[in-house]
């Protein structure tokens, strides 16, 4: 059957009630989705130049201070972002089938009007698909398009924010008709026997000769439900501890290491190209004072420590809760005579890669509970997770608590 032909799309579930159920969801979720990931990108220090893109031109958002309270507020954040994201992909492609007889209209546009429509579904539809599928393969660390990730899809969002307004400014009226025509709950108590079409409509979404249904609107509906909840549980295992087990689309497996140390690791020390002797002539560089310091870990071990409960997540979804033991940045910035820092930059053994540095704020580094962690739910920290010393900072997206730290840069205003 051609796709032009009205006998093609024949369930007699489409309609504009149905296609409005969609809508209204993805109209409170998207939003969210949109925004958590502005934020994240916030919380990169776009002032440093360190967040990505770093360069967005008029797009570029308004600096603030990302804050270090509370201390789980990146990992809320970017949890939110990764797994609301997830849970509605059942739902846009539920809804993308419920127009999809719309695509194949001609002629595409009888009006301006009609022509707008469509240009904006052409942003929208195209945006959240591109989002969707750069997001997941992100979260899967499966980089096959060949193009950097996070300026693609910072790009991509605001193709998509465009579309979304414009198409939510055009169809609002509509869907709040649609969706007074009907009773949620007396469909939701409907059975297949009792499912009816509804009647053709003038968006044309209602088959003109609908064939008999095979499951109800309430069957339907559920099994969009049901998608979705199951991805959001398989993308909540990777930021709720308790649910780890049940992981299974986690990129790094369940399971990272041994004992204390047995929590995720994204970079390995053996992809930084750590050499496992590091800890034997390991110095630590204090600069931004009159003079460089320099502290081995025997020293470093002597100074007053602090222990801190403290989450670490990571840009791709994933998080967890430790217990980190260390000396206070802040000490640190005293012992290099930088007593009130604006910023420090930390340096990593690491000399390769985007991530082997990190600036951290003011309030980042005076926060009570900023660290440079030498140990990890009492143990010495694994090579892997960051031996003999990484930065741990609430708040902070995990890459930007640097592993493997030779030096500390103590800059004041």
């Amino acid at each position: 059957m051609p796709p032009f032909s009205p006998r093609t799309f024949r369930s007699p579930l489409r309609g504009t009630w149905l296609t409005s159920v969609f809508a209204v969801v993805l109209l409170v979720g998207l939003p969210i989705v949109t925004l958590t990931g502005l934020a994240s990108w916030s919380a990169y220090g776009p002032q440093f130049g360190q967040a990505m893109p770093a360069e967005v031109g008029y797009l570029r958002l308004p600096p603030f201070e990302w804050p270090t309270e509370p201390a789980w507020l990146f990992r809320l954040n970017q949890g939110v972002h990764v797994v609301l994201g997830l849970a509605l992909i059942p739902v846009v492609l539920a809804k993308l089938w419920s127009v999809l007889p719309k695509l194949f209209t001609w002629p595409p546009a009888r009006s301006l009007a009609q022509l707008l429509e469509r240009l904006s579904l052409l942003a929208l539809v195209g945006g959240i698909l591109f989002e969707i599928v750069t997001g997941v393969l992100n979260i899967q660390y499966d980089y096959i398009f060949g193009f950097s990730f996070y300026t693609a899809h910072y790009w991509g969002a605001w193709v998509f924010i465009a579309g979304f307004v414009v198409h939510v400014a055009i169809k609002l009226p509509t869907m709040i008709r649609a969706l007074r025509s009907r009773s949620m709950r007396t469909e939701m108590r409907t059975p297949l026997r009792r499912t009816e079409p509804e009647p053709p409509d003038e968006h044309g979404l209602a088959p003109q000769h609908p064939a008999e249904p095979t499951i109800s609107r309430r069957g339907a509906l559920s099994v969009v439900g049901g998608g979705a909840a199951l991805l959001g549980l398989l993308g909540l295992a990777q930021t709720v501890d308790a649910l780890r087990p049940v992981g299974l689309l986690a990129p790094r497996g369940r399971s990272y290491g041994d004992g204390p140390n047995d929590f995720q690791v994204n970079r390995t020390a053996s992809a930084a190209g750590i050499a496992p002797d590091i800890g034997d002539d390991w110095v630590l560089r204090l600069t931004g004072g009159a003079e460089d310091v320099e502290i081995g870990k025997p020293d470093l071990a002597a100074m007053p420590q602090h222990t801190a409960v403290l989450p670490i997540a990571c840009v791709e979804g994933w998080s967890t809760t430790q217990t980190w033991t260390g000396v206070r940045l802040r000490d640190l910035a005293e012992r290099a005579s930088v007593a009130s820092p604006a910023n420090a930059f930390v340096q990593s053994v690491e000399q390769a890669g985007a991530f082997n540095s990190a600036t951290l704020q003011a309030n980042q580094v005076l926060h009570p509970d900023s660290l440079l962690a030498l140990q990890v739910n009492g143990v010495d920290l694994s090579l892997d997770h960051g031996f003999p010393a990484r930065v741990i900072v609430p708040a902070l997206p995990g890459v930007h608590n640097t592993k493997w730290v030779a030096s500390i840069d103590f800059r004041s205003a």
